[in-house]
């Protein structure tokens, strides 16, 4: 989506479901942001992508039966150090 004052929205078929504002103060620390993926390979290929990029691995991809049996996750550490994450949680 177009920028929309301090805000822009980021998603599929001109629907949003991504979005950043720059209204209220940052946030201070680290933080955790995780997206939906609606495969394993999608969630492999952000791993990948992501380290290609000069993140850090904070998790490679894989079941986080923790969470739940379904649970496939991946984690990259940004330039920031914030903990970036794809999840799927389909069946193999």
């Amino acid at each position: 989506m177009e920028p929309m004052g301090a805000a822009a929205g980021f998603g599929d078929g001109g629907k949003p479901y991504f979005w950043i504002e720059t209204r209220r103060p940052p946030v201070e620390g680290a933080l955790h942001v995780a997206f939906a993926a609606p495969t394993r390979e999608l969630v492999d290929a952000f791993h990948a992508a992501g380290l290609e990029a000069g993140g850090t691995d904070n998790g490679a991809p894989g079941v986080r039966e923790i969470y739940h049996p379904h649970y496939y996750g991946a984690y990259i550490l940004d330039p920031d150090g914030n903990n970036i994450e794809a999840v799927c949680h389909a069946p193999a």
